[in-house]
């Protein structure tokens, strides 16, 4: 960090901050090379833990074309990892599901990571949760200003 702001000697929060993001960035082609599966089906079958969607949502949600998410929901269903069913109130739309299986994969891809932050964040006093909170928002905020 120190070549882009001369004379700037960053804290320790901001050098851990640093390597999380380094990290964050390795961590899912990682995950996605192991399950056989590209980033973007790995980051549609985390939104479809959540909820429901269509490919037209998973298009916006992962800034894809919907030519892209249909891509996409074809291999992943493929897979077996989801499956297509017409809107309950839109006949022209379909909704996508993820499967039993598909829950299986990301659950068991993710799921050392989810368990492993939330023991951190149980370690945590409500006063410096608060703190880590609000820090990890101000840090959200001052990296979207580079999108």
């Amino acid at each position: 960090m120190r070549a882009v702001v001369p004379d700037w000697e960053p804290s320790p929060a901001l050098e851990a901050l640093d390597e999380l993001v380094q990290v964050s960035a390795a961590s899912m082609p990682a995950v996605a090379r192991r399950a056989q599966l590209s980033e973007s089906e790995l980051h549609a079958l985390r939104h479809l833990m959540k909820d429901d969607l269509g490919p037209a949502d998973l298009a916006r949600l992962l800034g894809v074309t919907a030519a892209a998410a249909t891509g996409i929901v074809d291999r992943l269903e493929a897979h077996g990892h989801v499956e297509r069913r017409p809107h309950p109130s839109d006949r022209r739309r379909t909704m996508v599901d993820l499967t039993p299986s598909g829950r299986t994969q990301a659950i068991g891809l993710l799921a050392p990571m989810f368990r492993s932050l939330a023991e951190a964040d149980a370690e945590l006093s409500d006063e410096e949760r608060a703190v880590v909170t609000r820090f990890l928002r101000q840090a959200t905020v001052a990296m979207r200003q580079v999108m």
